[in-house]
């Protein structure tokens, strides 16, 4: 059975939420530190902070290429907004992390140039996030096959 989409648009800004049962900063360890980025979304190298930009390397993409990520604003542990450019566009996110009680929800944000590229993008985020569930949970990885193009119409119609 194929996993349901969850995000949704608002305007041009493409919305996804994951919840997790653990304390925010061992959320945002698992989102910033290179070794737990590698087991869901790939290892990135170089000096870290607000202005700086690192090496990723996408894993889990065809060949492995590698991007510069321009780090825009950290606010450990709660807030992160990168910026990369590749050859299929600029690519922003903004990540927030907000604990309530033993929870911790992650809500990711990239505002697209047009809206209908959600249809490719939105089924890319809830593989990657459902990625950073499996890694963290110690499960296997879900295939991206499960994802695109199955979730590809729920993102077209503006949910």
């Amino acid at each position: 059975m194929s996993p349901q989409p969850t995000g949704h648009l608002s305007g041009n800004d493409l919305i996804l939420t994951r919840r997790f049962r653990a304390p925010v900063a061992d959320v945002w360890r698992s989102v910033t530190k290179s070794e737990n980025t590698a087991l869901w979304f790939g290892r990135w190298e170089g000096e870290a902070g607000p202005g700086k930009t690192v090496r990723l390397q996408l894993l889990h993409e065809k060949g492995q290429p590698f991007a510069n990520v321009a780090i825009e604003e950290c606010e450990a542990p709660h807030r992160l907004v990168v910026a990369m450019k590749d050859e299929f566009g600029d690519w922003r996110m903004e990540l927030t992390f907000t604990q309530a009680g033993d929870e911790t929800e992650l809500r990711l944000v990239q505002r697209l140039s047009d809206a209908k590229l959600a249809g490719d993008v939105g089924p890319g985020w809830e593989y990657y996030l459902d990625m950073l569930v499996a890694a963290r949970e110690g499960k296997p990885l879900p295939s991206f096959d499960d994802y695109y193009p199955a979730q590809k119409a729920h993102y077209l119609s503006g949910t």
